[in-house]
Protein backbone atom coordinates (compact mmCIF):
# COMPACT_ATOMS: atom_id res chain seq x y z
CA UNK A 1 0.00 0.00 0.00
CA UNK A 2 1.45 3.11 -1.42
CA UNK A 3 0.83 6.53 -0.60
CA UNK A 4 0.85 7.32 -4.11
CA UNK A 5 -1.96 5.51 -5.19
CA UNK A 6 -3.99 5.53 -2.41
CA UNK A 7 -3.60 8.98 -1.40
CA UNK A 8 -2.60 10.64 -4.18
CA UNK A 9 -5.29 13.71 -3.70
CA UNK A 10 -4.70 14.18 -0.15
CA UNK A 11 -1.21 16.48 -0.70
CA UNK A 12 -1.78 18.84 2.17
CA UNK A 13 -2.45 16.52 4.57
CA UNK A 14 1.11 14.61 3.43
CA UNK A 15 2.31 17.87 4.11
CA UNK A 16 0.89 17.95 7.29
CA UNK A 17 2.06 14.64 8.42
CA UNK A 18 5.16 14.80 7.21
CA UNK A 19 6.04 17.79 9.64
CA UNK A 20 4.46 16.18 12.51
CA UNK A 21 6.76 13.24 12.22
CA UNK A 22 10.08 15.81 11.77
CA UNK A 23 8.35 17.09 14.99
CA UNK A 24 8.00 14.40 17.01
CA UNK A 25 11.96 13.31 16.07
CA UNK A 26 12.76 16.83 17.46
CA UNK A 27 10.78 16.43 20.53
CA UNK A 28 12.68 12.83 21.18
CA UNK A 29 15.61 14.56 20.59
CA UNK A 30 14.91 17.09 23.48
CA UNK A 31 14.01 14.13 25.64
CA UNK A 32 17.07 12.52 25.22
CA UNK A 33 19.27 16.04 25.76
CA UNK A 34 16.83 16.27 29.05
CA UNK A 35 17.91 12.63 29.72
CA UNK A 36 22.02 13.04 29.42
CA UNK A 37 22.11 16.37 30.92
CA UNK A 38 20.37 14.62 34.08
CA UNK A 39 22.96 11.86 33.92
CA UNK A 40 25.44 14.68 33.82
CA UNK A 41 24.21 16.33 36.65
CA UNK A 42 23.64 13.08 38.52
CA UNK A 43 27.13 11.99 37.96
CA UNK A 44 28.22 15.22 39.08
CA UNK A 45 26.67 15.84 41.99
CA UNK A 46 28.26 12.21 42.74
CA UNK A 47 31.70 12.82 42.26
CA UNK A 48 31.31 16.49 44.65
CA UNK A 49 29.51 14.13 47.11
CA UNK A 50 32.98 11.73 47.00
CA UNK A 51 35.35 14.80 46.90
CA UNK A 52 33.13 15.93 50.24
CA UNK A 53 33.79 12.52 52.51
CA UNK A 54 37.27 11.74 50.89
CA UNK A 55 39.41 15.37 51.60
CA UNK A 56 42.60 15.55 50.82
CA UNK A 57 44.75 14.30 53.63
CA UNK A 58 48.25 13.45 54.98
CA UNK A 59 50.19 10.05 54.87
CA UNK A 60 50.17 10.40 58.34
CA UNK A 61 46.07 10.77 58.58
CA UNK A 62 45.83 7.31 56.13
CA UNK A 63 43.39 5.43 57.41
CA UNK A 64 43.72 2.27 59.21
CA UNK A 65 40.49 0.69 60.62
CA UNK A 66 38.60 -1.44 58.52
CA UNK A 67 36.05 0.30 58.96
CA UNK A 68 37.59 3.40 57.62
CA UNK A 69 39.25 1.71 54.73
CA UNK A 70 36.20 -0.20 53.38
CA UNK A 71 34.07 3.83 53.32
CA UNK A 72 37.24 5.28 51.73
CA UNK A 73 36.57 2.01 49.02
CA UNK A 74 33.26 2.32 48.21
CA UNK A 75 34.00 5.96 47.98
CA UNK A 76 36.20 4.74 45.30
CA UNK A 77 33.42 2.82 43.54
CA UNK A 78 30.87 5.49 43.55
CA UNK A 79 33.83 7.74 41.92
CA UNK A 80 34.15 4.98 39.40
CA UNK A 81 30.44 4.66 39.51
CA UNK A 82 30.01 8.51 38.44
CA UNK A 83 32.51 7.43 35.52
CA UNK A 84 29.91 5.26 34.58
CA UNK A 85 27.16 7.78 34.50
CA UNK A 86 29.38 10.08 32.41
CA UNK A 87 30.16 7.06 30.01
CA UNK A 88 26.22 7.24 29.55
CA UNK A 89 26.05 10.77 29.05
CA UNK A 90 28.74 11.32 26.71
CA UNK A 91 27.20 8.01 25.11
CA UNK A 92 23.47 9.54 24.56
CA UNK A 93 24.82 12.80 23.76
CA UNK A 94 27.27 11.23 20.63
CA UNK A 95 25.08 8.06 19.78
CA UNK A 96 21.77 9.32 20.32
CA UNK A 97 21.04 12.98 20.79
CA UNK A 98 23.71 14.40 18.12
CA UNK A 99 22.79 11.64 15.78
CA UNK A 100 18.59 12.66 15.95
CA UNK A 101 19.66 16.33 15.60
CA UNK A 102 21.81 15.34 12.33
CA UNK A 103 19.35 13.21 10.87
CA UNK A 104 16.42 15.79 11.54
CA UNK A 105 18.69 18.20 9.72
CA UNK A 106 18.31 15.83 6.54
CA UNK A 107 14.90 14.84 7.36
CA UNK A 108 14.08 18.64 6.82
CA UNK A 109 16.02 18.76 3.81
CA UNK A 110 14.41 15.77 2.20
CA UNK A 111 11.01 16.93 3.01
CA UNK A 112 11.73 20.17 1.67
CA UNK A 113 12.61 19.31 -1.65
CA UNK A 114 9.43 16.70 -2.30
CA UNK A 115 7.44 19.11 -1.50
CA UNK A 116 9.14 21.76 -3.81
CA UNK A 117 8.54 18.86 -6.34
CA UNK A 118 5.02 18.14 -5.94
CA UNK A 119 4.19 21.88 -5.70
CA UNK A 120 6.34 22.36 -8.90
CA UNK A 121 4.20 19.90 -10.78
CA UNK A 122 1.37 20.52 -9.22
CA UNK A 123 1.68 24.48 -10.55
CA UNK A 124 2.96 22.97 -14.39
CA UNK A 125 -0.61 21.47 -13.97
CA UNK A 126 -2.62 24.33 -13.08
CA UNK A 127 -1.11 25.77 -15.88
CA UNK A 128 -1.77 23.90 -18.80
CA UNK A 129 -5.47 24.38 -17.04
CA UNK A 130 -5.63 27.65 -17.92
CA UNK A 131 -4.03 27.14 -20.65
CA UNK A 132 -6.64 25.02 -22.00
CA UNK A 133 -9.76 27.48 -20.02
CA UNK A 134 -8.53 29.86 -22.19
CA UNK A 135 -8.55 28.25 -25.38
CA UNK A 136 -12.09 27.42 -24.43
CA UNK A 137 -12.90 30.77 -23.59
CA UNK A 138 -11.81 31.86 -26.84
CA UNK A 139 -13.24 29.55 -28.37
CA UNK A 140 -17.09 30.24 -26.75
CA UNK A 141 -16.23 34.19 -28.19
CA UNK A 142 -15.21 33.23 -31.60
CA UNK A 143 -18.36 31.18 -31.76
CA UNK A 144 -20.68 33.73 -30.48
CA UNK A 145 -19.22 36.31 -32.73
CA UNK A 146 -19.59 34.12 -35.34
CA UNK A 147 -23.57 33.34 -34.66
CA UNK A 148 -23.75 37.02 -34.39
CA UNK A 149 -21.90 37.61 -38.08
CA UNK A 150 -24.23 34.78 -39.25
CA UNK A 151 -27.64 36.66 -37.83
CA UNK A 152 -26.21 39.64 -39.57
CA UNK A 153 -25.95 38.25 -42.83
CA UNK A 154 -29.51 36.13 -42.92
CA UNK A 155 -30.88 39.21 -41.73
CA UNK A 156 -29.19 42.03 -44.69
CA UNK A 157 -29.47 38.96 -47.31
CA UNK A 158 -33.70 38.89 -46.50
CA UNK A 159 -34.02 42.94 -46.75
CA UNK A 160 -34.78 44.20 -49.72
CA UNK A 161 -33.82 47.42 -49.12
CA UNK A 162 -30.15 46.21 -48.02
CA UNK A 163 -27.51 47.33 -50.41
CA UNK A 164 -25.14 44.83 -52.17
CA UNK A 165 -22.37 46.22 -50.63
CA UNK A 166 -23.36 45.87 -46.82
CA UNK A 167 -24.27 41.78 -47.79
CA UNK A 168 -21.19 41.56 -49.44
CA UNK A 169 -19.49 42.84 -46.69
CA UNK A 170 -21.91 41.09 -43.92
CA UNK A 171 -21.04 38.20 -45.79
CA UNK A 172 -17.32 38.62 -45.61
CA UNK A 173 -18.00 39.31 -42.15
CA UNK A 174 -19.39 36.29 -41.71
CA UNK A 175 -16.78 34.23 -43.24
CA UNK A 176 -13.78 35.79 -41.23
CA UNK A 177 -15.68 34.73 -37.68
CA UNK A 178 -16.27 31.51 -39.03
CA UNK A 179 -12.99 30.89 -39.79
CA UNK A 180 -11.72 32.02 -35.85
CA UNK A 181 -14.12 30.15 -34.45
CA UNK A 182 -12.81 27.36 -36.32
CA UNK A 183 -8.99 27.84 -35.11
CA UNK A 184 -10.49 28.60 -32.18
CA UNK A 185 -11.97 24.85 -32.15
CA UNK A 186 -8.51 23.42 -33.12
CA UNK A 187 -6.60 25.95 -30.26
CA UNK A 188 -8.89 24.70 -27.77
CA UNK A 189 -9.09 21.23 -28.92
CA UNK A 190 -5.15 20.69 -28.87
CA UNK A 191 -5.06 22.85 -25.55
CA UNK A 192 -7.38 19.92 -24.00
CA UNK A 193 -5.48 17.26 -26.07
CA UNK A 194 -2.14 18.71 -23.94
CA UNK A 195 -3.91 18.96 -20.55
CA UNK A 196 -5.41 15.84 -20.19
CA UNK A 197 -2.24 14.38 -21.24
CA UNK A 198 0.05 16.17 -18.67
CA UNK A 199 -2.63 15.76 -15.84
CA UNK A 200 -2.38 11.65 -16.38
CA UNK A 201 1.10 12.19 -16.10
CA UNK A 202 0.68 14.26 -13.36
CA UNK A 203 -1.51 11.87 -11.23
CA UNK A 204 -0.16 8.42 -12.54
CA UNK A 205 3.82 9.29 -12.69
CA UNK A 206 4.61 12.67 -11.11
CA UNK A 207 2.38 12.42 -7.90
CA UNK A 208 2.83 9.10 -6.81
CA UNK A 209 6.48 9.43 -7.39
CA UNK A 210 6.85 12.20 -5.65
CA UNK A 211 4.20 10.41 -2.43
CA UNK A 212 6.13 7.53 -2.83
CA UNK A 213 9.59 9.41 -1.92
CA UNK A 214 7.82 11.07 1.60
CA UNK A 215 6.39 7.53 1.82
CA UNK A 216 9.87 6.13 1.98
CA UNK A 217 11.38 9.41 3.86
CA UNK A 218 8.37 8.72 6.69
CA UNK A 219 9.32 5.15 7.21
CA UNK A 220 13.29 5.60 7.41
CA UNK A 221 12.41 8.11 9.81
CA UNK A 222 10.50 5.84 11.83
CA UNK A 223 13.27 3.04 11.73
CA UNK A 224 15.83 6.08 12.95
CA UNK A 225 13.53 6.08 15.90
CA UNK A 226 13.89 2.67 16.46
CA UNK A 227 17.24 2.46 15.95
CA UNK A 228 17.54 5.71 18.27
CA UNK A 229 15.81 3.72 21.00
CA UNK A 230 17.55 0.69 20.78
CA UNK A 231 20.92 2.96 21.20
CA UNK A 232 19.07 4.76 23.99
CA UNK A 233 19.05 1.31 25.77
CA UNK A 234 22.90 -0.28 24.48
CA UNK A 235 24.15 2.75 26.10
CA UNK A 236 22.55 2.21 29.21
CA UNK A 237 23.00 -1.64 28.69
CA UNK A 238 27.09 -1.81 28.34
CA UNK A 239 27.94 0.44 31.41
CA UNK A 240 26.02 -2.32 33.20
CA UNK A 241 28.92 -4.63 33.72
CA UNK A 242 30.88 -2.22 34.74
CA UNK A 243 28.60 -0.94 37.86
CA UNK A 244 27.71 -4.17 38.74
CA UNK A 245 31.57 -4.70 39.26
CA UNK A 246 31.66 -1.11 41.33
CA UNK A 247 28.73 -2.54 43.37
CA UNK A 248 30.72 -5.87 43.91
CA UNK A 249 33.76 -3.92 45.08
CA UNK A 250 31.33 -1.99 47.63
CA UNK A 251 30.16 -5.33 48.84
CA UNK A 252 33.55 -6.57 48.90
CA UNK A 253 34.35 -3.60 50.79
CA UNK A 254 31.53 -3.75 53.32
CA UNK A 255 32.60 -7.71 54.09
CA UNK A 256 36.59 -6.56 54.85
CA UNK A 257 34.83 -4.49 57.86
CA UNK A 258 36.80 -6.55 60.75
CA UNK A 259 35.71 -5.58 64.35
CA UNK A 260 38.26 -7.42 65.87
CA UNK A 261 40.93 -5.55 63.78
CA UNK A 262 39.93 -2.06 64.45
CA UNK A 263 40.15 -3.12 68.04
CA UNK A 264 43.77 -3.55 67.50
CA UNK A 265 44.34 -1.01 65.67
CA UNK A 266 42.53 1.07 68.87
CA UNK A 267 44.84 -0.90 71.26
CA UNK A 268 47.88 0.07 68.99
CA UNK A 269 47.49 3.57 68.08
CA UNK A 270 46.70 4.55 71.97
CA UNK A 271 48.41 2.09 74.20
CA UNK A 272 50.86 3.91 75.96
CA UNK A 273 53.47 0.94 77.52
CA UNK A 274 52.93 2.35 81.26
CA UNK A 275 52.09 -0.19 83.85
CA UNK A 276 48.62 0.43 86.22
CA UNK A 277 49.47 1.85 89.46
CA UNK A 278 50.02 -0.30 92.07
CA UNK A 279 48.39 -0.42 95.32
CA UNK A 280 48.93 2.43 97.78
CA UNK A 281 50.13 1.24 101.11
CA UNK A 282 49.01 2.16 104.75
CA UNK A 283 50.77 5.49 106.03
CA UNK A 284 50.81 4.85 110.09
CA UNK A 285 51.21 8.39 111.43
CA UNK A 286 50.57 7.07 114.73
CA UNK A 287 53.02 5.42 116.01
CA UNK A 288 54.91 7.78 117.94
CA UNK A 289 51.72 8.15 120.23
CA UNK A 290 51.58 6.26 123.76
CA UNK A 291 49.07 3.27 123.88
CA UNK A 292 47.57 1.42 126.68
CA UNK A 293 46.28 -1.72 126.48
CA UNK A 294 43.16 -1.31 127.27
CA UNK A 295 43.19 1.56 124.17
CA UNK A 296 40.25 0.47 121.84
CA UNK A 297 42.66 1.52 118.84
CA UNK A 298 43.68 -0.04 115.89
CA UNK A 299 47.42 -1.18 116.87
CA UNK A 300 50.39 -0.99 114.44
CA UNK A 301 50.84 -4.56 112.88
CA UNK A 302 54.47 -5.54 114.13
CA UNK A 303 55.97 -5.96 110.90
CA UNK A 304 55.12 -2.31 109.92
CA UNK A 305 56.95 -0.84 113.07
CA UNK A 306 59.65 1.37 112.23
CA UNK A 307 59.07 0.50 108.29
CA UNK A 308 58.97 4.36 106.73
CA UNK A 309 56.52 4.62 103.94
CA UNK A 310 57.32 4.01 100.22
CA UNK A 311 58.32 7.70 98.72
CA UNK A 312 56.42 6.26 95.25
CA UNK A 313 53.35 5.30 96.85
CA UNK A 314 53.32 8.67 98.63
CA UNK A 315 49.77 10.36 98.02
CA UNK A 316 50.37 13.95 97.29
CA UNK A 317 48.79 16.23 95.13
CA UNK A 318 51.27 16.19 92.40
CA UNK A 319 50.71 12.00 92.06
CA UNK A 320 46.64 12.78 92.18
CA UNK A 321 47.19 15.27 89.32
CA UNK A 322 49.13 12.71 87.73
CA UNK A 323 46.01 9.70 87.97
CA UNK A 324 44.03 10.86 84.34
CA UNK A 325 42.81 7.31 83.74
CA UNK A 326 39.14 8.52 83.73
CA UNK A 327 39.87 12.05 83.38
CA UNK A 328 40.99 14.65 80.27
CA UNK A 329 44.57 14.21 80.01
CA UNK A 330 47.12 16.56 80.42
CA UNK A 331 48.32 18.88 77.33
CA UNK A 332 52.22 18.50 77.13
CA UNK A 333 54.37 20.63 74.91
CA UNK A 334 54.95 18.49 71.34
CA UNK A 335 58.93 18.34 71.81
CA UNK A 336 61.12 17.18 69.40
CA UNK A 337 62.43 13.57 71.41
CA UNK A 338 58.50 13.02 71.53
CA UNK A 339 59.02 12.81 75.35
CA UNK A 340 55.70 13.97 76.02
CA UNK A 341 54.18 10.70 74.55
CA UNK A 342 53.51 7.81 75.79
CA UNK A 343 56.33 4.89 75.42
CA UNK A 344 54.78 2.94 73.28
CA UNK A 345 53.60 6.37 70.99
CA UNK A 346 56.70 7.34 71.09
CA UNK A 347 59.04 4.35 70.46
CA UNK A 348 56.20 4.35 67.12
CA UNK A 349 57.05 8.15 65.94
CA UNK A 350 60.75 7.78 66.61
CA UNK A 351 60.75 4.41 64.47
CA UNK A 352 59.08 6.39 61.89
CA UNK A 353 60.99 9.07 61.86
CA UNK A 354 64.23 7.18 61.99
CA UNK A 355 62.65 5.48 58.71
CA UNK A 356 61.83 8.13 57.25
CA UNK A 357 65.87 9.65 57.67
CA UNK A 358 67.29 6.58 56.53
CA UNK A 359 65.55 7.02 53.54
CA UNK A 360 66.64 10.63 53.00
CA UNK A 361 70.32 9.32 53.49
CA UNK A 362 70.19 6.35 51.02
CA UNK A 363 68.92 9.01 48.62
CA UNK A 364 72.43 11.41 49.27
CA UNK A 365 74.53 8.14 49.50
CA UNK A 366 72.83 7.54 46.33
CA UNK A 367 73.56 10.79 44.91
CA UNK A 368 76.74 11.02 46.27
CA UNK A 369 78.06 7.33 44.10
CA UNK A 370 76.91 8.90 41.19
CA UNK A 371 79.01 12.63 41.77
CA UNK A 372 82.17 10.59 42.01
CA UNK A 373 81.22 8.48 39.25
CA UNK A 374 80.76 11.64 37.16
CA UNK A 375 83.86 13.07 38.79
CA UNK A 376 86.16 10.03 37.78
CA UNK A 377 84.52 9.85 34.09
CA UNK A 378 85.27 13.61 33.79
CA UNK A 379 88.94 12.92 35.02
CA UNK A 380 89.48 10.18 32.47
CA UNK A 381 87.80 12.47 29.72
CA UNK A 382 88.43 16.49 31.11
CA UNK A 383 86.77 17.20 27.46
CA UNK A 384 83.38 16.05 29.12
CA UNK A 385 83.74 18.32 31.69
CA UNK A 386 85.82 19.88 35.18
CA UNK A 387 86.30 17.36 37.85
CA UNK A 388 86.67 20.21 40.09
CA UNK A 389 82.98 21.90 39.29
CA UNK A 390 81.14 18.80 40.79
CA UNK A 391 82.98 19.54 44.15
CA UNK A 392 80.78 21.93 45.85
CA UNK A 393 77.59 19.82 44.96
CA UNK A 394 80.09 16.74 46.43
CA UNK A 395 80.82 18.87 49.38
CA UNK A 396 77.39 19.93 50.08
CA UNK A 397 76.16 16.00 49.86
CA UNK A 398 78.70 15.26 52.30
CA UNK A 399 77.60 17.52 54.85
CA UNK A 400 74.12 16.35 54.14
CA UNK A 401 74.56 12.91 55.09
CA UNK A 402 76.78 13.91 58.21
CA UNK A 403 73.57 15.91 58.98
CA UNK A 404 71.23 13.02 58.19
CA UNK A 405 73.61 10.86 60.15
CA UNK A 406 73.44 12.96 63.11
CA UNK A 407 69.71 13.04 63.25
CA UNK A 408 69.86 9.15 62.71
CA UNK A 409 72.21 8.79 66.08
CA UNK A 410 70.10 11.06 67.97
CA UNK A 411 66.55 9.84 67.26
CA UNK A 412 68.41 5.88 67.53
CA UNK A 413 70.06 7.47 71.02
CA UNK A 414 65.66 8.49 72.07
CA UNK A 415 64.37 5.00 70.74
CA UNK A 416 67.42 2.99 72.64
CA UNK A 417 66.31 5.00 75.70
CA UNK A 418 62.58 4.42 75.10
CA UNK A 419 62.62 0.56 74.30
CA UNK A 420 65.25 -0.24 76.99
CA UNK A 421 62.91 1.60 79.38
CA UNK A 422 60.31 -0.54 77.93
CA UNK A 423 61.99 -3.94 78.63
CA UNK A 424 63.41 -2.73 81.74
CA UNK A 425 59.99 -1.39 83.00
CA UNK A 426 58.63 -5.40 81.57
CA UNK A 427 61.77 -7.10 84.25
CA UNK A 428 60.34 -4.87 86.80
CA UNK A 429 57.38 -5.23 86.98
CA UNK A 430 57.12 -7.61 90.33
CA UNK A 431 58.85 -4.86 92.10
CA UNK A 432 56.90 -1.89 93.99
CA UNK A 433 59.59 0.16 92.91
CA UNK A 434 58.38 0.47 89.10
CA UNK A 435 60.59 3.05 87.61
CA UNK A 436 61.28 4.87 90.50
CA UNK A 437 64.68 6.72 89.76
CA UNK A 438 62.77 8.15 86.25
CA UNK A 439 64.48 11.24 85.14
CA UNK A 440 62.74 14.47 85.02
CA UNK A 441 60.84 15.25 81.84
CA UNK A 442 60.03 11.56 80.89
CA UNK A 443 57.52 9.47 82.15
CA UNK A 444 56.24 8.17 84.89
CA UNK A 445 54.66 5.34 85.83
CA UNK A 446 51.06 6.65 86.45
CA UNK A 447 51.12 8.16 83.12
CA UNK A 448 52.21 11.71 84.02
CA UNK A 449 54.24 14.41 82.25
CA UNK A 450 56.76 17.00 83.20
CA UNK A 451 56.65 20.39 81.39
CA UNK A 452 60.34 20.18 81.09
CA UNK A 453 61.10 21.01 77.13
CA UNK A 454 64.48 18.88 76.90
CA UNK A 455 66.92 17.44 79.01
CA UNK A 456 68.69 20.99 80.05
CA UNK A 457 68.92 22.46 83.65
CA UNK A 458 67.39 19.38 85.18
CA UNK A 459 68.33 18.06 89.29
CA UNK A 460 69.93 14.46 89.75
CA UNK A 461 67.20 12.09 89.77
CA UNK A 462 67.22 9.76 92.88
CA UNK A 463 70.03 7.49 93.35
CA UNK A 464 69.26 3.71 93.90
CA UNK A 465 70.15 2.35 96.99
CA UNK A 466 73.88 0.68 96.36
CA UNK A 467 72.82 -1.92 99.07
CA UNK A 468 69.64 -3.44 97.24
CA UNK A 469 71.83 -3.59 94.17
CA UNK A 470 74.91 -6.21 93.74
CA UNK A 471 75.65 -8.02 96.54
CA UNK A 472 79.27 -8.78 96.92
CA UNK A 473 78.67 -12.60 96.29
CA UNK A 474 76.95 -11.23 93.11
CA UNK A 475 79.69 -9.23 91.57
CA UNK A 476 83.27 -9.65 93.99
CA UNK A 477 84.27 -12.28 91.65
CA UNK A 478 83.74 -10.34 88.39
CA UNK A 479 86.07 -7.69 89.91
CA UNK A 480 88.60 -10.21 91.00
CA UNK A 481 88.51 -11.89 87.33
CA UNK A 482 92.12 -10.96 85.65
CA UNK A 483 90.83 -10.91 82.00
CA UNK A 484 88.58 -7.30 81.86
CA UNK A 485 85.60 -7.11 80.28
CA UNK A 486 84.91 -6.17 76.98
CA UNK A 487 83.59 -2.91 75.98
CA UNK A 488 80.32 -2.85 74.63
CA UNK A 489 79.45 0.95 74.30
CA UNK A 490 80.03 4.45 76.46
CA UNK A 491 78.39 6.98 78.23
CA UNK A 492 77.99 10.82 78.78
CA UNK A 493 77.56 11.65 82.32
CA UNK A 494 74.91 14.01 82.49
CA UNK A 495 75.78 14.88 86.62
CA UNK A 496 78.31 14.99 88.68
CA UNK A 497 78.17 11.25 91.17
CA UNK A 498 80.31 10.85 94.70
CA UNK A 499 80.33 7.31 94.34
CA UNK A 500 81.02 7.09 98.41
CA UNK A 501 79.65 3.63 98.34
CA UNK A 502 81.79 0.20 97.35
CA UNK A 503 81.90 -0.71 94.27
CA UNK A 504 80.75 2.70 93.21
CA UNK A 505 82.75 4.73 90.71
CA UNK A 506 83.38 8.28 91.16
CA UNK A 507 82.29 10.41 87.61
CA UNK A 508 81.88 14.03 87.04
CA UNK A 509 79.62 15.96 84.84
CA UNK A 510 80.10 15.66 81.06
CA UNK A 511 82.79 13.13 81.73
CA UNK A 512 83.20 9.77 79.22
CA UNK A 513 83.14 6.42 80.52
CA UNK A 514 83.30 2.84 78.88
CA UNK A 515 80.59 0.39 79.26
CA UNK A 516 81.25 -2.60 80.41
CA UNK A 517 77.75 -4.04 81.60
CA UNK A 518 74.57 -3.46 80.75
CA UNK A 519 71.40 -2.31 83.87
CA UNK A 520 70.16 -5.32 84.83
CA UNK A 521 67.10 -3.68 85.99
CA UNK A 522 68.29 -2.60 89.18
CA UNK A 523 69.17 1.06 88.60
CA UNK A 524 72.83 0.55 87.64
CA UNK A 525 75.46 0.04 85.03
CA UNK A 526 78.78 -0.69 85.19
CA UNK A 527 81.63 1.28 83.69
CA UNK A 528 85.01 1.92 83.27
CA UNK A 529 87.54 5.07 83.47
CA UNK A 530 89.55 6.01 81.10
CA UNK A 531 92.47 5.52 83.71
CA UNK A 532 90.74 1.63 83.92
CA UNK A 533 89.55 2.06 86.95
CA UNK A 534 86.08 0.11 86.83
CA UNK A 535 82.69 0.72 89.30
CA UNK A 536 78.64 1.33 89.30
CA UNK A 537 77.17 3.90 88.37
CA UNK A 538 73.31 5.00 88.51
CA UNK A 539 71.86 4.39 85.27
CA UNK A 540 69.74 7.41 84.83
CA UNK A 541 72.81 9.45 85.80
CA UNK A 542 74.14 8.54 82.28
CA UNK A 543 73.37 8.75 78.58
CA UNK A 544 74.45 5.98 77.08
CA UNK A 545 75.32 4.86 73.55
CA UNK A 546 75.76 1.11 72.88
CA UNK A 547 77.89 -0.08 69.80
CA UNK A 548 75.94 -0.85 66.94
CA UNK A 549 77.96 -4.45 66.63
CA UNK A 550 76.61 -5.19 70.55
CA UNK A 551 73.96 -7.66 71.22
CA UNK A 552 70.62 -5.80 71.97
CA UNK A 553 72.44 -2.23 71.25
CA UNK A 554 70.18 0.43 72.90
CA UNK A 555 70.46 4.20 74.21
CA UNK A 556 69.74 5.52 77.61
CA UNK A 557 69.53 8.64 78.99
Amino acid sequence: MTWGTELWDQFENLDKHTQWGIDFLERYSKFVKERLEIEQTYAKQLRNLVKKYCPKRSKDDEPRFSSCVSFYSILNELNDYAGQREVVAEEMGHKVYGELMRYSQDLKSERKQHLQEGRKAQQYLDQCWKQMDNSKKKFERECKEAEKSQMNYDRLDNDINATKSEVEKAKSQLYLRTHSADESKNEYAAQLQNFNGEQWKHFNVAIPQIFKNLQDMDERRTVKLGETYRSFADVERRVVPIIAKCLEGMVTAAKAVDQRKDSAIVVESFKSGFEPPGDYPFEDYSQNLSRTGSDNTISTPKNEVGVKPDPKHSISKTAKNKLWLFGKKPKAPSLEDFSHLPPEQRRKRLQARIDELSKELQKEVDQRDALNKMKDVYEKNPQMGDPQSLQPKISETMCNMEKLRSEIHKNESWLSEVEGKVSTRGDRRPSSDVNHHAPHGRESPEGSYTDVPNQEHRSPPHQPDPRQAHQPDEFDDEFDDDDPLPVIGHCKALYSFDGQNEGTLLMKENEVLYIIEEDKGDGWTRARKQSGEEGYVPTSYVEITMEKNSKGAVTYI
